[in-house]
């Protein structure tokens, strides 16, 4: 089975995370998760991200390094996920290709209910290494 590649942007202000919910209708339907999508055949990474952001919350963000990357095995396809530090440019958050959004702090972020692969970034933006400036 083919591996997809994911990406997924982690972008922090004032000290809250932003994260999106699944729509009902998608696999994992209404769970929580680091806003991104799938690398298309040929795309870099970082300009799927980019793309993504545009298509799911109609922004435009400026994407750094990357901040972490996690292989999950789901039943239906393995997917590698590439997170990177992220950084609002332009626009303002509408939830066009997600349920819905939301601004979290770290306790909340831990309640959440999220894809297991979504997991590991979690624990790391926990840790005192995953920290990052508001």
């Amino acid at each position: 089975m083919k591996t997809i590649i994911v990406t997924a942007g982690v972008i922090i202000e004032q000290g809250k995370i932003l994260v999106t919910q699944r729509k009902e209708d998608s696999y994992q339907g209404l769970l929580w998760e680091f806003p991104g999508g799938k690398v298309k055949e040929g795309e870099e990474p970082r300009g799927a991200l980019r793309r993504e952001l545009k298509e799911e919350l109609d922004i435009e963000v400026e994407v750094g390094v990357i901040f972490e990357a996690v292989y999950h095995p789901y039943p239906i396809y393995p997917i590698l996920l590439l997170i990177y530090h992220c950084h609002i440019e332009k626009g303002v958050l509408k939830p066009i290709g997600c349920h819905d959004f939301r601004w979290v702090d770290l306790e909340e972020l831990k309640r959440l209910p999220m894809p297991p692969a979504d997991d590991p970034i979690r624990k790391h933006l926990g840790s005192s290494e995953g920290r990052l400036p508001s």
